[in-house]
């Protein structure tokens, strides 16, 4: 049958409708006959409401896309050629928890970054490899795009722990990043191109060029002062010290001030939480806004309300990216991807973030030789993090999420990494079963 099956996991996700606007747009070049949108039994009302959001949308547009929503992710899953995966487990209030439980003992609490982030996989990973061993038997050919953070951890696990060749990592940063310097320089974003390398929300861009003109040293002499321009709707824009970022000279992205920053970023994050709530509190509100705006049945486009998200425009790249492939375009794009030499002090097998020229037979990763020094032990460190959590989420081991917590550098001490990590675990016991297994 003519036309491309993409399964959304997660398809209750308030992102939804910016995917069905992105495929809606590219329709003509990326004929998606079916879009089956999927969700768990306590997203189901979600589910239902997004759903009849994109169909209205669909039948707006007036192409002749079929959506489908389904419980049964096996019955979505045969034949698929596209997979996004786009899920929280625990929903946001297992989220809630990462984020006030490392605050407890002075550690920042973020959704992807320190005890947060580890959480997140380790809750993540197991899931994410029931679904890789569902599409080698249902959909073996098709590609997986992971959008479901931390993606960097997660695509590291699949590529490391499964058979699943045909995996990428996504995530909007880059694409913010791009958008940010382009308002900066005050352009269409199409004339700004930057040399991403790095891992996910750990991602630097080496080089900014404006029409092919390295612009670098003047982006970043504009990255001073008390806001930088590039930012994200979940991270505070403190801007950046004018001689530290002259002397780093390439192009942080917005979670490097959890490292470079981080007692500002922590004293900002608790009195946020003892005043306005968390992060993942305030987006419960905002989660409950737009789906009271999703199930008015006269809506039929995608509410602009939707980038107060932190995860906007990751649609943009979701399509893109499977418009690219579909395509056989060979543009450039900043993905997840097997390292393969493109970073030369990453090991080949590991998951990092760079630019790839995108083709039918997936992303070739361009290389960029080794990270300048200054950057270049973080991002080692933070690799290692990645590796030793995902061994974690795989085994349920407790030794090596013990290491993992313990040397990610968002955390003090062996000491306090323990408390935490024993603290999270029974609060998260619901989603970690690889970590209670019954004493036989």
């Amino acid at each position: 049958m003519s036309g491309i099956k993409i399964v959304t996991i997660g398809g209750g996700s308030s992102y939804t409708p910016e995917l069905v606007e992105g495929l809606i747009k590219r329709y003509d070049e990326l004929p998606v006959r079916e879009l089956w949108l999927v969700d768990i039994p306590e997203g189901e009302k979600k589910l239902q409401i997004v759903g009849a959001l994109a169909k209205r949308m669909v039948e707006k547009a007036g192409v002749p896309m079929k959506v489908h929503l389904t419980l049964d992710r096996r019955k979505a899953l045969a034949g698929a050629d596209f997979v996004t995966t786009q899920m929280r487990v625990g929903l946001l209030d297992a989220r809630i928890k990462d984020e006030r439980i490392p605050l407890k003992y002075g550690v920042i609490g973020q959704e992807t970054n320190g005890p947060g982030g580890l959480f997140k996989g380790l809750r993540t990973i197991p899931v994410i490899m029931d679904i890789c061993r569902d599409m080698e038997e249902l959909c073996p050919d098709a590609w997986l795009i992971n959008f479901t953070n931390p993606a960097g951890m997660v695509t590291e696990a699949v590529l490391r722990y499964t058979n699943r060749k045909k995996v990428i990592g996504l995530c909007n940063v880059p694409i913010g990043m791009k958008m940010g310097v382009a308002t900066i320089l005050g352009v269409d974003q199409s004339r700004i191109h930057i040399d991403f390398a790095g891992l996910n929300h750990m991602v630097f861009g080496l080089g900014v060029y404006l029409d092919g003109n390295n612009v670098t040293p003047q982006i970043i002499d504009k990255l001073t002062g008390e806001q930088s321009g590039i930012t994200m709707q979940n991270i505070l824009d403190l801007g950046w010290d004018k001689d530290f970022i002259k002397a780093l000279g390439i192009l942080p992205c917005p979670y490097h001030r959890y490292y470079y920053q981080t007692r500002t970023m922590l004293e900002h994050e608790q009195e946020e939480a003892s005043k306005n709530g968390t992060r993942a509190e305030v987006v419960k509100q905002v989660e409950a806004e737009l789906f009271a705006l999703y199930e008015d049945p006269d809506l039929n486009i995608k509410p602009p309300q939707l980038e107060k998200r932190g995860g906007a425009y990751y649609s943009e790249a979701a399509c893109n990216l499977i418009y690219s492939i579909y395509n056989d375009k060979r543009d450039i794009q900043p993905v997840n991807v097997r390292n393969n030499g493109a970073i030369a002090s990453i090991p080949d097998d590991s998951a990092v973030e760079v630019n790839c020229v995108i083709t039918r037979g997936g992303p070739v990763p361009l290389a960029v030789g080794d990270l300048p020094v200054p950057v270049r032990g973080l991002v080692q460190q933070i690799k290692s993090f990645e590796r030793v959590a995902a061994e974690a989420a795989v085994t349920g081991d407790y030794h090596q999420a013990l290491l993992a917590m313990t040397i990610n550098p968002l955390v003090p001490s062996d000491v306090v990494a323990k408390q935490i990590l024993d603290e999270m675990l029974e609060a998260h016991k619901e989603h970690l079963p690889q970590f209670f297994k019954p004493v036989t």
